[in-house]
């Protein structure tokens, strides 16, 4: 009897742990949004609050970025990003963190320049602060063609 409480227990366990990291999928993936609809309208408190201080974010060419510079860039039209198309998304979960990867193809308007096109693939890495998820480190390499 002691035997079928604990496997039974231990099913319920399981599948509140799966419930949980489906749902936190589900949540990492409209931060996801949030953040690739921010970038695009250069809103600074929606940048804010998807983000951590401690932000990292790697451009394809090399630069790397901290929070305040991320920010920035994106309000002042420094960079531009008139559209952004993600696809092949990849979200695991590893505890407390969230490991996004898709490719990223945009057409920008830095600065008012003519307009141009970027196809990279995207690495994420967002924490769980609290309830929410927010991201933490971003590395972009250049991608061969739109996928």
């Amino acid at each position: 009897m002691i035997k079928k409480l604990i496997f039974a227990m231990s099913f319920l366990m399981a599948l509140s742990v799966s419930g949980q990291k489906k749902n936190d999928k589900d949540i990492v993936t409209n931060a996801a949004e949030k953040l690739r609809l921010a970038m695009i309208s250069g809103d600074k408190s929606a940048l804010e609050t998807l983000i951590v201080p401690e932000l990292t974010y790697g451009h394809s060419g090399g630069h790397i970025d901290d929070a305040t510079e991320f920010v920035d860039k994106l309000v002042s039209k420094k960079s531009d990003f008139v559209t952004i198309d993600i696809t092949n998304q990849n979200i695991s979960i590893v505890g407390n963190t969230a490991i996004v990867r898709h490719h990223f193809y945009a057409t920008t308007a830095d600065l008012g320049k003519a307009p141009g096109d970027v196809t990279l693939d995207i690495l994420l890495v967002w924490i769980k602060v609290k309830n929410d998820w927010k991201l933490l480190a971003r590395q972009a390499v250049k991608s061969e063609k739109k996928k």
